[in-house]
């Protein structure tokens, strides 16, 4: 890969930068998602190996058990709220980063929406996306 991914916060007091593509792209429609966002979905990149990823500044968390069940832990910024990246307990060596905290938001490039079965007809995805009722295995 060429170009790193990198972002933050709206503020700029967290920010990260990966050098691996991710793994998965996807729009996630759960419950948590879409309080979270204030929309009918949260978009994520997910990347592995936390290790060789770069995020300077400190994060608060919040964590809370998805529709999953999996406790997931929620980084956000302090000072401006922005929700940056979240993980789970069950895998943390994965970490999923919010789409729009993406420095170049046009990266982003989504394959699939988990979590359709809570998905709202007013939050219309692109219908040639692949849709799954829950999470598929990774």
């Amino acid at each position: 890969m060429s170009k790193p991914y990198t972002g933050g916060c709206a503020c700029g007091e967290i920010r990260y930068e990966i050098s691996s593509a991710p793994i998965f792209e996807n729009h996630c429609q759960c419950h948590d998602c879409q309080k979270r966002s204030g929309t009918g979905h949260g978009s994520y990149l997910t990347f592995v190996n936390r290790a060789a990823m770069k995020i300077t500044g400190k994060a608060s968390t919040w964590n809370v058990a998805g529709d999953s069940g999996i406790e997931k832990i929620h980084a956000f910024c302090p000072t401006c709220g922005t929700l940056v990246y979240l993980n789970s307990v069950a895998t943390p060596d994965m970490v999923a980063f919010t789409a729009t905290s993406l420095d170049d938001p046009s990266r982003f490039n989504p394959q699939v929406v988990t979590y359709a079965i809570r998905g709202h007809a007013w939050d219309t995805i692109d219908p040639s996306l692949t849709k799954f009722e829950r999470m598929p295995p990774m």
